[in-house]
């Protein structure tokens, strides 16, 4: 089953008035005054607070005699592909070299207008600096098998050798000759009931995956592509399905252990105590004295709070078992509220 609490009224009202993309997914607001019900992002003119009710689904909008907002189309899952991207999105992973203009997305059978509005709304980007990324990422590989600056010129669509070298250094900093040695830091978004995820996949393993509201995000990304030598890519991993699909399980309260090969990016102390994180049992809670203690130093609850405060694999690495002495629940990257709704999950159903 899924979670089905809501966050506070004031969290909600405020992500409403502020258009909080985050919480897409994690509830609806139906407004009394016109009887319609809104994504959390609509951009309707805000009702006041005491004239707007809230659910989790759809479905219960529905029920309580609400119709969609023409203005949001609630009804329509944000940020999740729908089939006609998923097929475009298919095609540029199967040809990654192919230059896509209008003229080829209509003879496949798409709207050049509604790719480039999907692309800016949803990865906050061009199509054509889409397909760049995804081009160059190709040829960032293939440099890397070993195949030739030149030949790996041609065959990723560019036309001199000259606009590939610029392209390349653009966004790897370096020259072709020294690109070979950098990774691809595949980013992709997941849907989650408590919002959307991003999951950072390099090499065999996954290095990221946080909310998309957590501040540190971009400090995250940095700090993982700067210490693999990577460039962040917004493209599809082979791993991300399987991501996904643990994910889901977790949500829907049939799966307690994940089986993804991470790969933890900080000081050997921040691993340790991540290493320690995924020890403690689906279900169950700690105290950050007590972390401290299983890692052999009883007086580093400091240093073990900031590198709980440091992990970049959320839910998998579980920092939300973590909490104070006293039974609160202090801190979360994730905000309080959603650590609050992990381990509601977790208690129910462990």
């Amino acid at each position: 089953m899924m979670i089905r609490e809501l966050p506070s009224e004031q969290i909600m009202y405020k992500a409403l008035v502020e258009k909080d993309s985050s919480f897409e997914g994690v509830f609806y607001a139906g407004i009394k005054t016109t009887g319609v019900f809104c994504r959390p992002t609509c951009t309707a003119r805000k009702p006041n607070p005491e004239n707007v009710i809230y659910f989790t689904s759809v479905n219960e909008a529905i029920e309580e005699g609400f119709r969609a907002c023409k203005i949001c189309n609630p009804l329509e899952m944000n940020g999740a592909a729908p089939g006609w991207i998923k097929e475009l999105l298919k095609k540029i992973e199967d040809l990654p070299e192919e230059r896509l203009k209008d003229e080829n997305l209509k003879k496949l059978g798409f709207e050049p207008n509604r790719v480039r509005r999907w692309f800016k709304k949803n990865y906050n980007t061009t199509f054509i600096s889409y397909l760049r990324t995804i081009r160059l990422g190709s040829a960032i590989n293939k440099i890397g098998n070993g195949e030739s600056v030149t030949q790996t010129a041609y065959t990723n669509g560019y036309e001199s050798l000259s606009g590939f070298t610029e392209a390349l250094k653009n966004l790897t900093g370096k020259s072709p000759g020294k690109s070979s040695a950098t990774k691809i830091f595949s980013i992709e978004k997941i849907q989650t009931p408590l919002g959307t995820m991003y999951a950072g996949l390099i090499d065999e393993g996954l290095a990221m995956l946080e909310f998309e509201d957590r501040r540190m995000l971009q400090t995250q990304i940095k700090r993982i592509t700067k210490s693999h030598n990577a460039v962040p890519v917004i493209q599809k991993h082979k791993l991300f399905d399987e991501v996904e699909k643990q994910l889901t399980k977790y949500f829907g309260g049939t799966l307690a252990e994940f089986s993804i090969p991470l790969i933890l990016t900080g000081t050997e102390f921040q691993k340790r105590v991540w290493n320690e994180l995924m020890k403690i049992p689906y279900g169950e809670t700690i105290c950050y004295e007590e972390l401290a203690v299983r890692i052999g130093n009883a007086n580093a609850m400091r240093a073990v709070a900031s590198a709980n405060g440091h992990n970049s694999i959320a839910i998998i690495i579980p920092c939300h078992r973590v909490i104070g002495k006293d039974g609160n629940l202090r801190g979360y990257g994730g905000k309080v509220w959603r650590k609050k709704r992990l381990l509601e999950l977790e208690k129910n159903l462990g």
